[in-house]
């Protein structure tokens, strides 16, 4: 922004306002700082580098003249999300249409706010909870001088562990992925927040590949020689992994596999699967992929060395992701709605992207080999108060202005998604948000026939060429190792009402 296109004005005249007005002056490229917003008595009515404080923030709606080029940045990192909710009001109300947010304080890791780090605000920044805070240096520690690869790097979760990742420490940093446009844009904007002065010198290397490969990917971690992965990558849309089964198996479950094989090969020292709320009593192919590869992980626990540590983090929705229902949201309501929702008691667990990823590499770090994870993900969401929520956000009354419509829910969705079955029985640790699961050996399948049973099925084997492909095989093999997703088979194919979420948890995998 010039200084032509309006004025910026900086919400929180603390340590990272004063960062970002500072960063803007010495740039010369951001435009110009009119004046600081604060609630501080001490403040207010005083000058800070010649530029005035303003406040208190709530009463500013008829004293700023402002016009659709001026800029608000919220600039206190430390503050909860009610704060940050009612700071967005307030601004709405001064006039304020450009407004932008920094991360979280667990993200400003040296100390230093950058006015690069600044993003639009968005809908997550106003809904659910205040994100546990994280020191993410602290948390780290155990990544400084290692090389560190990320599959599925240019996904949600993989990106943002890759943003957290730059403040590590570590030597080397892969960005693993088949999309060549997703690892493009994330490996150029790691370098662009390095040049910026944020995160540490870590040697940045792209990869694209495709981790179905099984020779390929003993080749990419042999010679990368990583110390520890971060296993991001999977086919993750329910409906469109019904419709796709044998590719849900083929890529989540045998890559998965294939990683594994390499890892242990390798003597890689770290290996952390991220795992779903699908993954227990699974409903659907995607869910059943998953939880063979929680159990994948287990058994190269058991394979390995004594200095390798292979876990599983399970957690449920995260909030923004690609294909997530907030951007799904936001974009019907570009369109002018109507929103819809599957069903007016669907809930889910939901975390922000970024409190999810900084507990994953704490875990990372803290983690036993062989042990299972899982985020304290809080309270269910109802999903239809989310719909509210979001188009309140962005300025619209729900069903008077943008219209909600129910339409019902796709094949493979529960009403709600529970995080564990009782047998798992999740404990505290010592560490906030984390809790360990009860490690359950499967007593319907075992892991090694099931894998040669549908071996044949994603991968092509002469001899059972007829097997190659095929999905309705594919489903029977799953059915009989997965009594939960039998039984909802079943349920939709008798046209009862799908099982809930109480049934289904205690169904003995």
């Amino acid at each position: 922004m010039n200084k032509a296109e309006g004025r910026l004005y900086i919400i929180g005249a603390g340590f990272a306002g004063q960062m970002i007005a500072s960063d803007i002056a010495k740039k010369k490229v951001f435009g110009t700082v009119a004046a600081f917003l604060d609630d501080d008595k001490n403040l207010i009515s005083t000058k800070i580098d010649g530029i005035p404080v303003l406040g208190p923030i709530d009463s500013m709606a008829g004293v700023l003249r402002v016009n659709g080029a001026d800029q608000a940045i919220i600039a206190i990192p430390s503050a909860p999300v009610s704060r940050i909710r009612k700071m967005y009001a307030s601004l709405k109300k001064c006039g304020f249409i450009r407004i932008k947010i920094l991360p979280s304080i667990s993200q400003i890791t040296d100390g230093k706010a950058h006015i690069i780090q600044a993003r639009d605000i968005n809908p997550l920044d106003i809904l659910g909870r205040t994100p546990v805070h994280i020191p993410l240096e602290k948390s780290l520690a155990y990544l400084r001088g290692k090389r560190v690869l990320i599959t599925g790097a240019g996904g949600s979760i993989g990106s943002e562990l890759a943003r957290q990742l730059l403040s590590g420490g570590a030597e080397r940093l892969y960005l693993f992925g088949h999309g060549e446009n997703s690892i493009v844009h994330i490996y150029r904007e790691l370098h662009v927040l390095q040049n910026e002065g944020i995160g540490q010198k870590a040697s940045v290397v792209p990869i694209i590949g495709d981790m179905k490969d099984r020779e390929y990917v003993r080749y990419i971690i042999s010679h990368t020689r990583a110390d520890v992965i971060f296993h991001c990558a999977a086919y993750k849309h329910v409906p469109m992994m019904e419709e796709n089964p044998v590719s849900s198996i083929e890529n989540n479950v045998f890559g998965t596999n294939s990683l594994l094989e390499a890892a242990l090969e390798a003597g890689t020292e770290k290996f952390v699967l991220i795992s779903t709320d699908k993954a227990v009593a699974p409903v659907s192919v995607y869910g059943a992929s998953k939880l063979i590869c929680e159990k994948l992980v287990l058994q190269a626990a058991e394979k390995a060395a004594r200095h390798q540590s292979f876990m599983f983090v399970r957690f449920g929705n995260v909030l923004g992701s690609r294909g997530s229902i907030l951007p799904v949201f936001m974009e019907q309501i570009q369109n002018g709605g109507p929103v819809t929702v599957t069903d007016p008691e669907m809930e889910r667990y939901f975390m922000t992207i970024p409190e999810a990823c900084s507990l994953v590499l704490q875990t990372g770090g803290v983690g036993k080999n062989g042990s299972s994870y899982l985020l304290d993900m809080g309270e269910p969401i109802k999903i239809l108060e989310l719909a509210r929520q979001v188009i309140q956000f962005s300025g619209f009354t729900p069903d008077k202005d943008i219209k909600i419509q129910f339409i019902g829910a796709r094949r493979g969705e529960r009403t709600r998604e529970p995080l564990w079955l009782e047998e798992e029985r999740p404990e505290q640790t010592e560490y906030k948000k984390i809790l360990r699961l009860t490690n359950i050996p499967p007593q319907s399948f075992s892991v090694s026939r099931l894998m040669e049973s549908l071996r044949p099925v994603c991968i092509f084997t002469e001899g059972k060429e007829s097997l190659y492909r095929n999905s309705s095989e594919l489903k029977r093999i799953l059915r009989n190792a997965v009594p939960s997703l039998d039984a909802f088979y079943k349920a939709e194919e008798s046209g009862t009402q799908r099982i809930g979420t109480e049934q289904s948890a205690k169904v003995v995998l």
